[in-house]
């Protein structure tokens, strides 16, 4: 298997983590995509990443405000700057012994862990598992923009998976434990039927 290695881990509880990366390393993860962390122990820790952060450094203070900068010191910049980028994970659930649960990991990752890039093998794998437990991980998050998360997730989910019944019945489930939340229930479906929209015909 050809995994893809985005980055280390910078700091971590068992509810999220936070991944520092360097800049060309982003060509691969995005917003929404599913990760994973070995941690040791046959115990693997999935998350979806819910932010991506580039910090600023003195060098780039100066730089945005010089005229005429040129590209290459633009590019060298950013491939040798050493501020990581930040993608800040939602733990999904994790795998022990071969089991993928839906639930909050036994313990976190450790600092400078590597991260890996799930592919659509790992993918599918996850979100077949159990019912759906996972969204209420991240349905209770904060500081977190919600519904854009599980639109991306769920479109990843159809567009690298393909399995279009697992889209709708996310929706479904989404719908059922948002039903006493009309607001963010609202906001939900309109980002699904934003990136999704084949599910306003199915539902």
């Amino acid at each position: 298997m050809n995994e893809i290695k985005i980055g280390r881990l910078l700091r971590a509880s068992t509810a999220q983590f936070v991944v520092g990366c360097q800049v060309r390393q982003l060509e691969s993860p995005g917003f929404g995509n599913l990760v994973r962390v070995p941690v040791g122990g046959g115990l693997h820790i999935f998350g979806l990443i819910s932010d991506m952060r580039i910090e600023d450094d003195g060098l780039v203070r100066q730089l945005v405000t010089t005229e005429g900068i040129d590209e290459a010191v633009i590019a060298d910049n950013r491939i040798n700057r050493n501020v990581p980028v930040e993608l800040t994970v939602l733990v999904t659930g994790y795998r022990q012994n071969g089991e993928i649960r839906h639930l909050l990991p036994p313990r976190p990752a450790l600092s400078l862990d590597m991260i890996y890039l799930c592919g659509a093998h790992e993918l599918a794998e996850f979100t077949q598992a159990g019912r759906f437990g996972y969204f209420r991980h991240l349905l209770r998050a904060e500081d977190v923009a919600v519904a854009e998360l599980l639109a991306a997730h769920i479109t990843q989910v159809a567009e690298t998976v393909g399995d279009r019944e697992w889209v709708s019945r996310a929706a479904r489930e989404l719908i059922s434990l948002l039903r006493d939340d009309h607001d963010t229930l609202m906001a939900v479906l309109g980002a699904l039927s934003d990136a999704v929209p084949q599910l306003d015909a199915q539902e």
